[in-house]
């Protein structure tokens, strides 16, 4: 468990699917979200969407007629006009892209931040996506662990050679390296396998569910196998997640709360879905939940 006392940090979900294509109203949220005190902007991915016209049964949570800026390129902009806030991936899907283009990405990306890069990594689920990206989607689990090594390899070596059954590295490095040496990678998921991944290879865990007692359960078997692994659990980060459009307004302090009571060192909220007007509801409703999470401005 995390330190008595130790603070949570507050952040927010970019709201991709909700903020348009201005530039300017991107910058602004940015901005905004910086000067009220949320400590990190954590962003979803993806690639592509399948038309649902070619998709009869279409089960997934999103599809072609929804917006996602590409975080990698959204967070070059945002490094220039931002000065202190985190800048996370929640999550990019890792196995659906090379990974010495993602290490190079990601290298920069912290460049021009000044070490605010922190990278979630999920497998995904949408299988189109990998079909479209050209890439395997039956052993994306397995190719994942291999990636993270590869990852971590060319953010610490200015020259690598690497031989796995995945990737083959011939004495090939990134330059620049970044400023954080690893970045910190956090791994999204809820499946056994995902946080038993993450117990053994990542910085943190990105759970999707709200604080239950399932969710606690699976949270104190998470530190269990991080110890098993040989490290240490009170370092192991866990981020949570309030979406505000599937909770009660009356338990949305009561979920905050209860996020810290489970020792979740950081916790994103989420206002997309909740039927704002436009992008510019997205930056008033963050000013007013600023007042009612307690953020502050660290200054």
């Amino acid at each position: 468990r995390r330190a008595k006392g130790a603070t949570m940090r507050i952040g927010l979900v970019f709201p991709q699917t909700e903020i348009g294509s201005d530039p300017a109203v991107i910058r602004e949220y940015a901005q905004v979200a910086e000067g009220l005190g949320y400590t990190h902007l954590l962003t979803y991915e993806h690639v592509v969407g399948v038309d649902l016209a070619h998709y009869p049964g279409w089960r997934g949570p999103y599809h072609a007629g929804h917006q996602f800026h590409e975080p990698f390129v959204l967070f070059g902009y945002l490094a220039a006009v931002t000065e202190r806030i985190e800048l996370v991936t929640g999550v990019i899907i890792l196995p659906q892209r090379q990974t010495v283009l993602v290490a190079k990405q990601a290298a920069e990306v912290d460049v021009l931040s000044g070490g605010r890069l922190r990278l979630g990594v999920g497998v995904g689920w949408n299988e189109a996506e990998y079909v479209a990206l050209g890439m395997d989607f039956r052993t994306r689990g397995r190719r994942e662990e291999e990636q993270i090594e590869v990852l971590r390899l060319l953010w610490t070596q200015p020259v690598v050679t690497y031989e796995g059954r995945w990737h083959r590295l011939p004495a090939v490095g990134i330059n620049p390296l970044p400023v954080q040496r690893p970045i910190p990678i956090w791994l999204g998921g809820m499946s056994e396998a995902a946080r038993r991944r993450a117990a053994r290879l990542a910085d943190g865990w990105m759970p999707q569910w709200r604080p239950t007692a399932e969710l606690r359960a699976m949270v104190e078997e998470l530190r269990g196998w991080v110890a098993e692994a040989g490290r240490d659990p009170a370092s192991f980060g866990i981020e949570g997640r309030l979406t505000l459009a599937q909770v009660p307004t009356a338990e949305w302090e009561k979920d905050v709360q209860a996020w810290r009571d489970l020792g979740a060192t950081h916790l994103c909220i989420n206002t997309m879905g909740m039927g704002l007007a436009g992008p510019r509801e997205h930056i008033r409703l963050i000013r007013e939940l600023a007042g009612v999470f307690g953020v502050e401005p660290a200054d």
